[in-house]
């Protein structure tokens, strides 16, 4: 019995109590989905629900009568073999062996689709994340964002959500210029302006930029005027740039569907159409020769100007465009993901959303993500050879792999700094959290290759009622609740859950393996005890894989 079918029980002796009038509510103000939950301690049952107390005091009852009530009709379920009213009236709810160890063939008969639901169909969801400044290689902090974004991605999908994901490729303004000024400056020999870049990326790129004008037949870059040179520079350079970040995070297994480029919203009056909206709605004004939004009536802690005395847009115009032209293309969920410098965008972002006639927090959500240290030796790691000044992508992945980069970097929840330790995550140990799980799913992959060796085959029998060790019903529990931990990851945006889901999981797996075996010992025939024991360790292999997938991690066979 799965957890699903379980609370489908429950809803059922729900909506029975209130049609023969012992439940004194109407058939909508039955929940949808009774909550289960696993009790802490495993002797009060395999699950447990507060359901009963959640809807006595709407129906104007006694909630342990409630509970009672409860626990008298579902007893009788096929696969329950005990509920008992703990409490003020929480329900304990215990199945038989048979039912409890008929999810290991659920599992392994579903494959790839258990754990999937669809809590969120229906929801048009735009995740931007990463969206670094092509000026320069993709460092630490984005790579955190990469590895959160695209695992949030996968999680969201799992859960029914429709997902596209976006890059906000930032070609407009003041860094870009810098940029640009570095390239050139470098290209000629000089020193990079004050308030430049550095480093030997500045040098490759300016170099590519030359090599590859002299291969079109074009100028030297370098003999134009300044205005010109600058602008090859800036032209040339960025695309090089930016194709490295796009090939770095290609590498990290991060591919996005859409590459939105800043210079568009200026380009095609997107900027226009949105402050005209918001004039129209009355909520833009004229002060002092500049146009402001009235942010301060949705929250904000100031108004803020949008179009400068100079007739330049502020740079709070694009946002305000972008999120618009977000919501046009059919988005009702859009989700942006920023760093830890960017509390302040929250409040004005927030009353741009309200501004518009959205709901603030719903149609728009902004995940802040605090800041990653890396520990070699026992000391920070603070410089890139070739960035100068910041770890990259690619020095992260050198160090330690995309497997253990990408699950390192996911499994904290993204709003908590972290300290990575380099020497730690290249360790092939059980302390290493990523090897802890890989190895479990390798684990499993070589029993079921010994068990077939054996003769030990799933298709010759399965008797649910012989998984009735301890260890077994641990497992099974754990098993039973990948479906809630995707819909929990996926609802409050936290993909780590899955990861710290997975090393619970490999724990139990590594415990039932110690005590049972699939193939047999010594003189021992073959029995339906292997056979099952096989089918559960199937599912095991089945959901660790799915786990790790949802994190955009490999499960390998053999290590």
């Amino acid at each position: 019995m799965t957890p699903a079918q379980l609370a489908a029980a429950l809803r059922a002796a729900l909506l029975n109590a209130v049609e023969d009038g012992t439940l004194a509510l109407t058939p909508a103000q039955v929940p949808a989905q009774v909550h289960l939950e696993r009790p802490r301690q495993r002797e009060h049952g395999d699950w447990a629900t507060n359901v009963a107390l959640q809807l006595a005091k709407l129906a104007g009852t006694n909630p342990r009568a409630l509970a009672a009530d409860l626990a008298d009709r579902v007893a009788s379920t096929p696969g329950v073999a005990a509920v008992e009213v703990a409490g003020p009236g929480f329900l304990n709810i215990r199945l038989d062996t048979a039912a409890a160890g008929e999810l290991a063939r659920t599992i392994v008969e579903q494959g790839a689709a258990y754990g999937r639901g669809d809590s969120l169909a229906g929801q048009n969801v735009n995740l931007e994340f990463v969206s670094a400044n092509p000026t320069g290689p993709l460092h630490i902090g984005g790579v955190r964002w990469a590895a959160v974004g695209d695992s949030l991605a996968r999680v969201l999908i799992a859960a029914g959500a429709r997902v596209e994901r976006e890059y906000y490729f930032n070609d407009h303004g003041a860094q870009i210029d810098r940029f640009a000024r570095s390239l050139l400056a470098r290209a000629r020999g000089e020193a990079a302006p004050e308030d430049g870049y550095g480093g030997q990326y500045i040098a490759d790129i300016a170099d590519r930029v030359i090599a590859d004008a002299a291969a079109a037949g074009e100028p030297d870059p370098r003999t134009l005027d300044d205005v010109e040179a600058t602008e090859a520079f800036r032209r040339r350079g960025v695309d090089l740039m930016f194709a490295e970040i796009k090939t770095s995070l290609a590498d990290f297994g991060v591919r996005f569907d859409v590459y939105f480029h800043e210079d568009a919203l200026h380009e095609s009056g997107a900027v226009d159409r949105a402050v005209a909206r918001l004039r129209a709605a009355g909520h833009i004004y004229e002060s002092d020769g500049a146009t402001w939004l009235r942010t301060t009536d949705f929250g904000d802690d100031k108004d803020r100007v949008v179009i400068k005395s100079d007739g330049e847009a502020a740079y709070i115009a694009g946002d305000i465009a972008y999120y618009l032209d977000k919501r046009e293309r059919g988005f009702d969920r859009v989700v942006i993901m920023l760093g830890a410098d960017h509390h302040g965008y929250i409040g004005r972002m927030m009353a741009v959303c309200a501004a518009f006639g959205d709901t603030p927090r719903v149609n728009l959500e902004i995940l802040i993500g605090q800041l990653v240290n890396l520990v070699k030796d026992g000391e920070p790691v603070r410089m890139s050879k070739r960035a100068g000044t910041v770890v990259t992508i690619d020095d992260l992945v050198d160090a330690v792999g995309v497997d253990a980069a990408r699950y390192s970097l996911v499994r904290s929840s993204y709003d908590t700094s972290i300290d990575l330790d380099l020497d730690l995550l290249a360790k092939a140990t059980n302390e290493n959290p990523v090897f802890y799980v890989q190895y479990a799913h390798a684990r499993t992959v070589n029993v079921a290759r010994n068990a077939a060796a054996a003769g030990v085959s799933r298709s010759d029998g399965f008797d649910a009622s012989l998984l009735d060790h301890e260890s077994e019903a641990v497992l099974l529990g754990l098993l039973a609740e990948l479906p809630r931990v995707v819909e929990q990851a996926a609802t409050v945006r936290e993909p780590h859950r899955v990861a710290r889901y997975l090393e619970e999981l490999a724990g139990a797996y590594h415990k039932w393996y110690d005590q049972r075996r699939v193939t047999p010992f010594g003189d021992e025939e073959v029995g339906d005890v292997h056979r099952t024991r096989l089918w559960l360790n199937d599912a095991t292999a089945q959901v660790l894989a799915t786990g790790l997938g949802l994190l955009g991690v490999s499960a390998p066979e053999r290590m």
